[in-house]
C-alpha cells in the first residue's frame, strides 16, 4: 500500500477564461493557466496560495 503524501491534487477552473486544470495545492513554483496565462497558484514555500475556483479535490 502506497503511502499518503502531505498534499493534495486540486481540479481548479481559472477565474478569467474557465479553463479547467489539475494543480498540486503545494506547487514549488507558480503555475499558470494554459490558455490565457493568468497566475492560477502562487508558491508560498508551503501551501501554495490558489487563486482559481476549486472544483473537487483529487485523492
Amino acid at each position: 500500500m502506497a503511502s499518503k503524501g502531505r498534499g493534495n491534487f486540486l481540479r481548479v477552473k481559472c477565474l478569467d477564461c474557465g479553463n479547467e486544470q489539475i494543480v498540486f495545492d503545494r506547487a514549488a513554483s507558480d503555475v499558470k493557466c494554459i490558455i490565457c496565462g493568468k497566475t492560477i497558484v502562487k508558491s508560498r514555500g508551503s501551501k501554495a496560495k490558489i487563486m482559481a475556483h476549486i472544483d473537487e479535490v483529487l485523492n
